[in-house]
């Protein structure tokens, strides 16, 4: 099982233009996939319309892993995003995420916490799917 990771995981869907979001989205998240981000839900769907839009507003960054684990089709890390936007300001984030995988190594459900370390309150959306 080639299993995937959330530092793969969010490359290719932010930062990696060479590949559509589509094919970052299979290559890394179920048909099925939901996450929850802060309480909140998300169908897939609803993921990638979130992540389409930080397509367009994202210029590059990093995620920067502190801690990370497997136990079978468990997947649990420590992850900062460190995002620069079109206009120049800068995002960090930490976060917290618990996840399923797939037989197939991918996501098939993410359950996860997000702590803004520096950005505007308006740049507060950009960890959540809603």
């Amino acid at each position: 099982m080639n299993r995937t990771c959330i530092e793969a995981a969010l490359n290719d869907l932010l930062f990696n233009h060479d590949i559509t979001l589509e094919k970052a989205a299979d290559r890394h998240f179920t048909p099925g996939y939901r996450q929850r981000t802060d309480g909140q839900w998300a169908d897939r769907a609803e993921f990638l319309d979130h992540i389409r839009h930080l397509r367009g507003i994202v210029a590059g960054g990093k995620v920067e892993v502190h801690d990370e684990l497997y136990d079978g089709n468990k997947y649990a890390d420590r992850h900062t995003c460190h995002i620069t936007k079109n206009d120049g300001t800068t995002v960090s984030m930490e976060v917290y995420v618990f996840a399923d995988l797939a037989p197939d190594g991918r996501f098939h459900r993410i359950e996860e916490t997000t702590l803004m370390l520096s950005g505007s309150d308006a740049d507060r959306n950009i960890g959540s799917a809603r």
